[in-house]
């Protein structure tokens, strides 16, 4: 196929979230593949874009107040950045918000009459009911999501029960599912695991649990933290890897809660080869939230042999047979904490059950970004009958 494709997503490295490794792998394997990809991201502090093996254009952004680290902005009044935007030739534009750079793809794709693709990753309802006091307003504002996503040839999600939340919002359109994968598949030697228990100062008899993700009270961090301090006599460590408007209040109550020596929080981890340590040393990842749609830590963790307990009947759980390749929890503090506690006394079945999740769940970022390109292809001939 034509190489010339346009990535365009609001979030990109240095803030780290779901998105932006999903989009950071895209661009990194279609490039690859393919050569010739531009990924169109507003400009955050202190990222250093000419370290990409891919062309990266930026536009002047600001904070989006409330949300930090995210930015946000109106890229369509930066001369510098709208100059070099036209002289691109995209064949295909692919977008992963549906905010300021989903728009400003959805205006490229039609100006240039080439394929508009666009993939449903958040539940941002959500988002809003956070920030938007106002029911009315926040069903308006759905309302210009889901226009949004009726303007595209193709609209994708990340999994099959991500249908059932893009129709709540009243999507009623066609839905293709592609799933993502990630960057850490590989044969890892069992050495790997204890090298990098003993770098986190990993005790032998310590169960190590792991959240990695936006430190957000959506997220059900809460439980979390709840589930911890009902397991006091335990001999845990927990690390908290990430950030988000929480933080700070998650770590007060932790203190709060007298968890210190067994909590570390590790804050936002930029470099793949570090978070891979945490991983993989960790026994059970902690993931109760209603929030996400399909969450890549869990694929990642699930990659290096540790599985997840997340809450029945959430769109994220799905993929999860209890286990089988992970675990489910009913959503109350105590059936939480009363499965952890009886993970954390049957260890052998936690490992074998990582080792199925390694094998059912975690898939290739390289396999995925095939089957994208196979799909792009077939969208670009579509369009150009």
């Amino acid at each position: 196929m034509d190489s010339r494709i346009g990535l365009f997503c609001d979030v990109f490295p240095p803030i780290m979230d779901g998105v932006a490794v999903c989009v950071q792998n895209y661009a990194y394997w279609m490039q690859k593949k393919t050569g010739n990809v531009t990924l169109v991201t507003p400009h955050k502090n202190n990222a250093h874009y000419k370290d990409y093996p891919y062309d990266i254009l930026d536009w002047m952004s600001v904070p989006v107040i409330g949300r930090e680290p995210y930015v946000t902005g109106i890229p369509q009044i930066d001369p510098v950045f709208q100059y070099k935007l036209l002289q691109r030739k995209f064949k295909i534009v692919h977008a992963h918000s549906p905010f300021s750079t989903g728009v400003l793809a959805m205006q490229v794709a039609k100006l240039s009459g080439v394929p508009f693709v666009a993939t449903f990753h958040s539940k941002f309802k959500d988002d809003f009911k956070k920030e938007v006091h106002s029911d009315f307003i926040v069903n308006q504002m759905i309302k210009v999501v889901v226009d949004f996503f009726n303007k595209a040839d193709e609209v994708w999600v990340p999994q099959e029960s991500v249908k059932e939340v893009i129709r709540e919002y009243g999507y009623k359109g066609p839905l293709e599912v592609v799933e993502n994968g990630t960057d850490l598949v590989a044969d890892y030697p069992e050495s790997y695991f204890q090298d990098a228990r003993a770098s986190l100062g990993v005790k032998p008899e310590e169960f190590v649990l792991l959240f990695v993700g936006q430190h957000i009270w959506q997220k059900n961090t809460r439980l979390v933290i709840d589930a911890l301090e009902r397991l006091k006599d335990v001999p845990y460590r927990m690390f908290f890897v990430g950030t988000g408007y929480a933080a700070e209040e998650m770590r007060q109550l932790v203190h709060e809660k007298g968890l210190d020596s067994k909590v570390t929080f590790v804050g936002v981890i930029t470099e793949r080869e570090k978070i891979v340590k945490y991983y993989a040393a960790a026994d059970l990842f902690l993931f109760p939230s209603l929030y996400d749609n399909a969450p890549l830590v869990v694929k990642e963790a699930a990659a290096l042999h540790t599985p997840a307990i997340m809450v029945e009947g959430s769109t994220a759980a799905t993929i999860i047979r209890d286990g089988e390749n992970g675990f489910l929890s009913a959503g109350s503090l105590e059936s939480f904490s009363d499965k952890v506690r009886s993970l954390i006394a049957n260890r052998e079945t936690v490992r074998k059950v990582g080792l199925a999740a390694s094998r059912t769940i975690a898939r290739s970022w390289e396999d995925v970004v095939d089957e994208v390109l196979d799909r792009y292809a077939a969208l670009i001939a579509r369009k150009s009958r």
